[in-house]
């Protein structure tokens, strides 16, 4: 039923913004030349605007109404005020999630970015037919769905009782080389490493993205600026550093951006390989059990609502970068 619902909010969402656009276009067929050059951009901006109020700005109000809302013992729901906060930032296992999301949004953006931009480099260097296999292969995974991913990787970290056959590959390479047990590798606590395990999964999958951005924003560097600094006598390394870099700084700040936007929000990867135990929750999946395991929907907008608030400022910095950099242009 709750699917059947959402479909006919957005169907019905989607009739009304058409509905409104006619409406807007007819306006402005009957008025005079002067008011129809006016009144025309808001033919095309209405159904959008529609669409963002409806489907963006009216859910972002409700979740945050809904976060002062607390949940009793029999489901019925009051106004409690900060209480879903302060239990969540009072939980140990909560600022546990918050510490593994901390780590996602250090490793995974940055790490992407620097294999995407080190991929591109010498990618670049190829030749034009053995580059685009290279850059083919690297980019694959980007066809790849994150459930399927998980289920793939699930088997490279797989574990057997040791005598047991190994048909993982990790286990498999580690108990040959090493003559040592298996280890459980997403079971482990010891460091974080199940979370780094994860997130070496997601950074296969967005490297092919970075990859192709940064190539062709390396591509469009002027040759000119390369020869000046090499007649300059500049290395290879400072050359790129020092020319090439800040001429392709703006889209490294897009890649880096969006990974980040993912990481903070992700869920499904995490779900499917460990469901969040063994310390390696996120705030996507604790949002999932706090709504539907623990049928808690204030608590669970509540942590919606942190997200919401600890992604804006990223945005608003991502709209002053290309401010800046449109002004220099």
């Amino acid at each position: 039923m709750q699917i059947i619902s959402v479909l006919a909010s957005v169907v019905g969402g989607l009739a009304v913004s058409f509905l409104v656009y006619l409406g807007l276009n007819f306006l402005v067929a009957k008025t005079n030349t002067r008011w129809n050059k006016r009144l025309l951009p808001y033919v095309f901006l209405g159904p959008v605007l529609l669409l963002l109020v409806v489907f963006l700005i009216v859910p972002t109000i409700l979740t945050v109404v809904q976060s002062f809302q607390k949940t009793d013992q029999y489901g019925v729901q009051s106004f409690g005020g900060l209480t879903n906060y302060a239990q969540l930032f009072t939980s140990s296992s909560f600022l546990q999630t918050l510490f593994n999301n901390l780590l996602w949004i250090i490793v995974v953006p940055g790490v992407t970015v620097i294999i995407g931009l080190g991929v591109a480099t010498l990618a670049d260097r190829l030749g034009p037919k053995r580059e685009k296999t290279f850059k083919s292969i690297i980019f694959l995974p980007m066809s790849i769905s994150f459930i399927a991913a998980a289920s793939i990787w699930r088997f490279v970290y797989a574990y057997q009782a040791p005598g047991q056959p190994q048909i993982g590959i990790l286990n498999a390479l580690w108990t040959s080389i090493t003559k040592a047990d298996p280890i459980s590798w997403l079971h482990t606590e010891v460091a974080h490493a199940n979370s780094f395990l994860i997130m070496a999964v997601v950074i296969w999958l967005n490297a092919g993205y970075a990859m192709v951005l940064l190539s062709a924003a390396i591509k469009g560097v002027p040759e000119e600026t390369i020869e000046a600094a090499r007649i300059d006598g500049a290395s290879e390394r400072q050359t790129f550093f020092r020319v090439v870099a800040p001429q392709i700084r703006t889209t490294i700040v897009a890649v880096f951006i969006t990974v980040l936007i993912t990481t903070m929000k992700i869920f499904d990867i995490v779900f499917a390989m460990t469901s969040g135990q063994f310390n390696t929750n996120v705030l996507g999946v604790e949002f999932y059990n706090q709504f539907f395991a623990f049928n808690n929907p204030g608590k669970a907008s509540a942590i919606v609502v942190i997200l919401i608030i600890a992604v804006v400022p990223v945005i608003v910095y991502q709209i002053r970068t290309y401010r800046q950099q449109e002004a220099l242009r």
